[in-house]
């Protein structure tokens, strides 16, 4: 289970090295991909390929559902873990997720997400304030 949240930088080559708990469990290759909420996501390739098998099962009838794959599938690179635990960002990724030197690596159960220190944390900021109310709307559908 990817879990935590921890600060790193990017360096000259647009790498960013993994947290080792995270290196663990990702394995020596990874595929990135833009995420939601202005970020990046990073998977393993098991993870990967369970996640594109869903995407995969999506009515290519329903615009929605096109437009949703385009976005995940279109922009994901499969990309080696180098004996250092980085990974190179592609440039393209790097502006899309507003990535500076310093990121925010954040473990989100099944995925990591790459996070500009920034943003992430006026999203958590947010998420913080609406903490309670969140928790009563999953309450409500019964959750938690």
């Amino acid at each position: 289970m990817l879990v935590g949240e921890y600060i790193h930088t990017i360096d000259d080559k647009k790498r960013v090295a993994l947290p080792a708990r995270f290196r663990s469990e990702l394995g020596k290759k990874v595929v990135i991909t833009r995420g939601l909420d202005g970020c990046l996501f990073v998977y393993s390739e098991a993870e990967w390929n369970k996640f594109a098998g869903k995407l995969s099962e999506m009515s290519v009838g329903d615009s929605g559902s096109r437009a949703f794959n385009r976005f995940m599938l279109g922009g994901a690179v499969e990309t080696d873990v180098d004996a250092s635990g980085r990974v190179l960002i592609p440039d393209f990724l790097k502006t899309f997720a507003n990535l500076n030197e310093r990121v925010v690596l954040a473990g989100v159960m099944s995925r990591v997400e790459i996070w500009n220190d920034e943003s992430w944390k006026q999203y958590t900021g947010q998420v913080e304030r609406e903490a309670d109310m969140l928790a009563e709307k999953l309450g409500s559908v019964g959750m938690i």
